[in-house]
């Protein structure tokens, strides 16, 4: 009987044994082999390596548990596809070992995350993610910084460098890449049209955008659903009452515009919620439903204090569009609408004056001391004071509200 139950322990624990390692070959080193296969196969000719500083900041992203909320793994399914455009392929991981594909989605998937967000928004939002979002479960990082957004130490910006390579091999690969890696694979049809499909490499809705449709939003009346809409979603950075003054404000360059000293047509405001404002902090809200982007709409309106436009002499007009044609069309266009020769040259997009127009003190102020953060220079070096008045003034007549 004990011989028999002896056996029984030894044929059990080698059968353990046996199941274990051979699950490890299932379940580990098969498709492990299998995978670096599919790498090989399809990967391009010349993918970029990461920099020193992107290696850190990857160690970074994992020490401090970035992996536990974010996934870095666009599935292969409708809904991932529709969110944030062409599903991972293998090859997009390439230099990630181990990898940081994560299981989670408590924040939104960074497979993309190269271009989505500017370097200030990225660092203000580590710095203090409620600041900028004010439903956020994310944690602060204060330790990575001294004491404010703008002053981050190294280890934020290697972070932040890392967080700049996600998507980034893909998107330099281009469509050649993409040729190559669907010839290579071997997957279903339905696998294909998600990692290859027509479609945008990046769908983020928060990606903003230089150009494109839009949809012109419908006037509407100020109601709660926008006042809380605008609080959730801008008021972080542009203040409870549109001055420009939100909690995130402070680690932002350009700073966040004061809506109480613009007057904008609804045009501007439908394409500014649409796309964003490509160069700045501003992201795209193409996740907001049209009804609430409305009503956001119309909640910025009111923040502008309407005042009687002042009667300007006709020898300070002349002056202003003689300062304006020397010095403004180049960047903003012959008539105002921020298309000049030289607008494409900028990463933000000079402002159109024919669908926003600043108050005459900030006008003022603009040409005098420029925008910091944006190709905007202060022009007191260049300009008389006669010459700063008359095309601050002259700017402003080329308002026209809502002809588009």
């Amino acid at each position: 009987m004990r011989r028999v139950l002896r056996m029984s322990y030894l044929v059990a624990g080698l059968g353990g044994i046996g199941f274990f390692g051979m699950s490890m070959l299932l379940l580990g080193v098969w498709p492990g082999r299998t995978l670096e296969e599919q790498i090989r196969r399809t990967q391009p000719a010349y993918p970029l390596p990461p920099t020193a500083s992107e290696q850190r900041g990857r160690r970074i992203y994992s020490r401090e548990g970035c992996a536990y909320c974010h996934t870095q793994q666009i599935r292969y399914v409708g809904s991932d596809f529709k969110r944030f455009g062409k599903a991972t392929l293998a090859w997009e991981t390439i230099f990630d070992f181990p990898h940081l594909w994560g299981t989670r989605r408590i924040g939104p998937d960074l497979s993309r995350e190269a271009g989505i967000r500017s370097s200030d928004w990225q660092l203000s939002h580590l710095y203090a993610p409620q600041a900028l979002v004010a439903d956020s479960v994310m944690p602060a990082f204060p330790w990575l910084f001294d004491g404010a957004p703008n002053r981050p130490r190294q280890e934020a910006r290697d972070l932040l460098d890392y967080l700049d390579t996600l998507g980034r091999n893909r998107a330099l690969a281009g469509p050649e890449a993409d040729v190559h890696a669907r010839d290579a694979m071997d997957c279903s049809a339905d696998e294909r049209r998600y990692a290859f499909g027509k479609g945008e490499l990046n769908a983020s809705p928060a990606m903003a955008r230089r150009s494109g449709e839009f949809p012109l939003l419908p006037r509407v009346k100020t109601q709660p659903a926008g006042q809380d809409v605008y609080a959730r979603n801008c008021a972080g950075c542009h203040g409870a009452r549109g001055e420009g003054n939100g909690k995130g404000a402070d680690g932002l360059s350009p700073k966040p515009t004061n809506f109480t000293e613009q007057e904008y047509s609804q045009t501007r405001l439908s394409q500014a919620l649409w796309h964003g404002v490509a160069g700045s902090a501003m992201p795209a809200w193409r996740d907001v439903s049209r009804p609430d982007l409305a009503a956001v709409a119309q909640v910025v309106r009111s923040f502008s204090a309407t005042q009687a436009e002042p009667q300007i002499p006709p020898p300070v007009l002349e002056l202003g569009a003689s300062v304006y044609k020397a010095r403004c069309a180049q960047c903003h266009g012959a008539t105002g609408g921020g298309d000049g020769t030289a607008a494409g040259q900028f990463p933000i997009a000079p402002t159109n004056f024919r669908t926003q127009r600043p108050s005459l003190a900030a006008s003022l102020r603009t040409v005098r001391n420029g925008i910091e953060g944006s190709p905007m220079a202060p022009w007191t070096n260049e300009l008389r004071e006669d010459e700063i008045n008359a095309v601050a003034y002259y700017v402003r007549t080329f308002y026209t509200g809502d002809v588009r």
